[in-house]
């Protein structure tokens, strides 16, 4: 088994009051093969990700993993939301954090209430995204077929 290294940080988002609590977790050694955002739904934080796992499985198979929690939520309670719960936020703002975090080209896990930020990145920064795995988003109707059909990650 190789070693994990575990780190928690924060990023300022411009369109947040506060700065956004991570998780990170990386290989100790040897190169990183690939990175991964996890984001979470409305009930959840970046916590769970680190609870069952996945943060450190992911380190270990070669990957950089980072959760965030997303504003409001979890240790990023007094960040505030760039849209309202159910609503699209712009899809600069998981472009920021991904900027900001070095996190380019990423591969996104955003279930529920992480659609509302996940899919207007996905439409509008597909060069930026790896790989797209949804798991039950919220917003999905908020886009055309012709707009999913146009993705090409």
């Amino acid at each position: 088994m190789s070693a994990v290294k575990m780190t928690e940080g924060s990023v300022q988002v411009e369109s947040c009051k506060a700065p956004l609590f991570y998780r990170q977790s990386e290989p100790a050694t040897g190169e990183v093969r690939m990175s991964v955002l996890l984001l979470h739904g409305i009930r959840f934080s970046s916590e769970n990700w680190l609870n069952i796992g996945t943060m450190d499985t992911l380190a270990k198979a070669g990957c950089r993993a980072v959760a965030i929690d997303l504003p409001g939520l979890g240790r990023s309670k007094s960040a505030e939301a760039p849209a309202a719960v159910g609503e699209l936020a712009p899809a600069g703002f998981l472009k920021e954090v991904c900027e900001q975090l070095s996190l380019s080209p990423v591969v996104v896990i955003s279930p529920s209430l992480s659609g509302m930020y996940s899919l207007p990145f996905l439409l509008q920064h597909q060069a930026l995204i790896r790989a797209y795995i949804p798991v039950a988003p919220i917003c999905t109707d908020k886009f055309t077929a012709e707009q999913y059909q146009s993705v090409k990650v």
